[in-house]
């Protein structure tokens, strides 16, 4: 793993979000950044019908990322900070940038002036299918809520999850509340509520990040609901929301597609999505 957070810039406004985002996180946690911009190999140098005065799109890409460099420079003051162009499909060389990488991070939605599609689309090909942190970006909050959310099942991934954002939370200086949705029953089915023995599981299980992280807040809620819509709920007045690639069926019956997917569609702060530890090649 690389001491560099990944960031893809296409000149999207989320992008810049990601951008400042990067930057922050790579002060926070004595990290540099490298901010990667995809051309794609169909894109025309010269556009047609266009000025003779006019930027080519090498120009226009190099210009791109110089600019990006200078913005984290601005914002955080001797950060290493590195830049590339690279010519491919968009997700597989940003797949390719992630190998070496701390975090990937990237705007939750582009135009790409030159891709043509949703950056978004590449965030979800890329959540939960490369082997290290993924942030999606949608906005930051003009102020800080000093909270960190995790959704927690009890999985693999949520475990991966939970030690992430337990340490964003600690060099945050931000408490952490834990949430396990608890899916609503079926139709027909009996309602239970979510007290009792799922919240003396949820409390055995977060003892020991407890005495990891003595200096962290956390607190725990279990709640009813699908997973995705209270979190996203909770989104609303925390810093990041962090949760895990994939679940356990019984507790929450989801991989990237559902739980992660609809979260990062309804999301209203940064999303880092973490796949199960060990899995980083």
């Amino acid at each position: 793993m690389s001491n560099m957070i990944v960031v893809g810039v296409d000149g999207w406004k989320s992008s810049y979000a990601a951008l400042d985002w990067a930057a922050d996180d790579a002060a926070r946690r004595g990290l540099g950044v490298r901010i990667v911009h995809v051309r794609e190999p169909w894109a025309v140098e010269h556009p047609l019908n266009a000025a003779s005065d006019q930027q080519t799109l090498t120009e226009w890409c190099e210009a791109l990322v110089r600019v990006a460099a200078e913005r984290v420079q601005v914002r955080q003051p001797g950060l290493a900070v590195a830049t590339s162009v690279v010519t491919g499909a968009v997700a597989e060389r940003l797949r390719d940038a992630s190998r070496d990488a701390d975090t990937v991070v990237l705007g939750s939605r582009g135009l790409g002036r030159l891709a043509g599609r949703a950056l978004g689309s590449v965030g979800l090909a890329l959540a939960g299918r490369v082997s290290g942190p993924v942030v999606i970006v949608r906005e930051v909050a003009p102020v800080a809520f000093d909270e960190v959310v995790a959704g927690f099942d009890g999985s693999a991934g949520a475990e991966a999850a939970l030690a992430y954002a337990l340490a964003q939370a600690q060099i945050r200086g931000a408490r952490l509340r834990v949430i396990y949705a608890v899916q609503a029953p079926h139709p027909g089915g009996h309602r239970s509520t979510p007290a009792g023995p799922i919240a003396q599981e949820v409390a055995e299980r977060l003892a020991p990040w407890r005495q990891k992280y003595p200096d962290v807040e956390l607190t725990e809620t279990v709640v009813a609901g699908a997973p995705p819509v209270i979190l996203a709920r909770a989104s609303r007045q925390a810093d990041l929301v962090v949760v895990g690639s994939r679940g356990l069926g019984a507790l929450a019956s989801v991989v990237l597609g559902s739980v992660s997917h609809g979260l990062l569609l309804r999301a209203h702060c940064p999303v880092a999505v973490i796949p199960p530890s060990g899995t980083r090649s």
